[in-house]
Parts: C-alpha cells; structure tokens; sequence
C-alpha cells in the first residue's frame, strides 16, 4: 500500500535565484537563472598528450623477467578469466615482475579491441599492484595504435608495447613518426621482431627517439650484436629470445628478458636472469626453448599448458595443437626438468588429438 508523503518528508523545492548551487560553487549566468559548472575533468578519455600512467618509466627499465602471457579460452572460445588469473598467480609466484597482456603470445591479433582493452584493465585490476601491466596496443596503423593506447592507459595500464608497422611497411622516416606519436602517452617498449613483421627496426630509429623520456627500451629479436650495439649507448634492451637471454644478460648487457618459457617456468627463468651466469642452468632448458618454438608462437606453449592442465585444451584458429610426436617430446622434457619447476599442480600427461577444441568463430 502507498503511503503519502508528509510534508515534513517531501523534498524541498530548488529555487535557482537563492538557494542553488551553494555558495562555494562555480556559477555560470544563462539570463536569469545560475547553474552550477560541473568539471569534465576525470571523466573525459584521457588525452594523447596527456600521461596519466601510474608508474614511472624507470619502474619498467628496472624488470627483468617479463612474460608474455598466455590468453586461456573457454570451449566456445571466449577468454577463460578464471584460468588466465590462476597463471598470473603463478607467474607472481614464480618472481616475474611483469606480463605483457595481448601479445604475440597471448593472441592480441585474434582479439577484438573491445576484448583485448578488457583483458588489459582486468588485469591491471585484479593484480596492478603486484605486477607490472604492459599492454600490447601497437598496430601497423598509427591512427590505431594511438586510440588503443590511450585506452590502455585509461584503464591503468603500466606500459605500452609497440610493434613497428607490418604489412604495410613504411621508411625509417615513418618509423620514426609512428613511434614518436604514441611516445607521448607513457612508458613505452618498441618491439623489434622483423621475422614477423618483414621489416628491421635499424638502430638509427631507436636512436632518434630514445630522448623521449617515456622510452623504457627495446624487445630485441635480433641477436646479441644488436642488443651489445643499444646496451653500448645506454639504452635498456630485453632479450626478445629465450634461447638467447642468458648470453645476451650476462655477456651483452641486457637488462632481461621478455619470456614465452616464464609462461611455464617462471622461478627458473628468474633464477637465469638474477643469479648470475649460469651455463649448467641455461643448457637445461635449452631444449624446452627450443621446443617452443619448433612451430610458430604461441603454438606449442598453448600445447604444454594444456598438457599440464593449466589451460583448457582450447585453441582459436588459425593455431591448431602440436602433433603426437611433439606432445610426447614435452612430457619428456617436463620430466627432465623435473615436474616440481613448472606451473600447475597436474601431472604433465599427453593428450590425444581428440581432446582438443578448435574455435573458428566466437
């Protein structure tokens, strides 16, 4: 049953001219009546000259282990959250210091980009205090590459990864522009992979633009003369390579690495990369590395995560599991290694074709 308002109860009618706004209140006169001025301020999109990140890019250059995380999909191939926060639990764990969310690794080019800054903010969320978040939110167009940007840092991201453009190759004067527009947002690690995106990033463009005080470094794919060339002249380099980060941290001057083997390993390839050089050590996981990468990334580590029961069996395609061969290979490297040194709780079994789920649409 309704029950009237007393009087004493009812709101108060608003008289602009008196009593509204308050007297501490901005005002602005609209003929004869005042209304308040509401600041947009910290409810606008953040602007792409403004830096709104909250950490310093010094923060960034002092990481040394960095994974390129694994995104985990459900059967009908959205992401699988519960899964995903349970490895950046064990990468915590393990002593990695920072994950790059959508990577190559973590599929950012089979996400849509509504997906992709989700991910990055549930992250920054869920565990921004813990670990460093750097999104992936470079693309081959600047206009693009400017727009995600501005969002990752909006939902708090640490960092911003930044391929050069692919595909549509341009000139080392046009590397130098799109790199110099999306320096100005935050820290920022360019990402040099020419085996996939056809084009070199030469050391005269990382020259031109490490003044920018928001460049933290470089991902180097290149080999260890490349990354001695940039270390030579002060500028932080990340070994992009796993079978390589060890030589390039202890003999070339990297500052780390930024690892797909962390992913599976994270407290042995913090040890490589804090403990000194260790040459019995790096020669152990040799063979892991190199079995990551007998197919194209993140094939094989989406295979072994399955095979250990961290992730579901659940690829998106193009990307389709190891064959049988591969599958006994790492169940034998796992023990090698010694089960105890990877993520999970599961014994490493192999799985049959027939276990796993392929996405086409989702």
């Amino acid at each position: 049953m309704a029950v009237p308002l007393s009087s004493a109860s009812a709101p108060a009618p608003v008289s602009f001219g008196e009593r509204w706004p308050p007297k501490n209140s901005a005002r602005i006169s609209r003929g004869k009546f005042s209304l308040t001025a509401i600041s947009l301020d910290d409810y606008l999109p953040m602007r792409s000259t403004e830096v709104k990140n909250r950490t310093s890019t010094g923060d960034i250059t002092s990481l040394r282990v960095i994974t390129a995380v694994k995104t985990p999909y459900l059967p009908d191939g959205r992401f699988d959250l519960e899964a995903y926060d349970s490895l950046i639990n064990m990468q915590i764990e393990g002593g990695a210091e920072g994950v790059i969310v959508g990577g190559t690794t973590g599929e950012g080019h089979l996400m849509s980009w509504d997906e992709h800054i989700m991910l990055i903010g549930h992250t920054v969320n869920c565990f921004g205090t813990k670990i460093k978040v750097v999104g992936n939110t470079g693309s081959n167009s600047t206009r693009e590459a400017i727009h995600a940007t501005e969002q990752g840092f909006a939902v708090g991201m640490h960092a911003a990864l930044h391929i050069n453009p692919y595909y549509g190759k341009t000139s080392v004067e046009g590397l130098i522009s799109h790199f110099e527009a999306v320096l100005p947002m935050g820290p920022t690690i360019i990402y040099n992979v020419p085996s996939r995106t056809g084009q070199d990033i030469p050391p005269a463009v990382i020259e031109a633009v490490s003044s920018f005080s928001n460049m933290a470094g470089v991902k180097e794919c290149v080999g260890h003369e490349r990354v001695k060339c940039y270390t030579d002249k002060g500028i932080t380099i990340w070994s992009g390579n796993d079978d390589e980060c060890h030589d390039s941290r202890w003999k070339y001057g990297a500052t780390g690495v930024i690892s797909v083997a962390s992913n599976l390993i994270p407290g042995l390839m913090r040890k490589l990369m804090y403990e000194g050089e260790n040459t019995a050590l790096n020669d152990k996981l040799l063979p892991l590395m190199k079995w990551l990468f007998c197919q194209p990334n993140p094939i094989a580590l989406n295979t072994a995560l399955a095979q250990l029961g961290v992730a579901r069996p659940v690829f998106r395609l193009p990307y389709v599991p190891l064959p049988l061969e591969k599958r006994v290979e790492f169940v034998r490297i796992v023990e090698s290694i010694g089960r105890e040194n990877f993520v999970g709780q599961k014994e490493a079994r192999v799985l049959d074709d027939d276990d796993f789920v392929l996405i086409s649409r989702y």
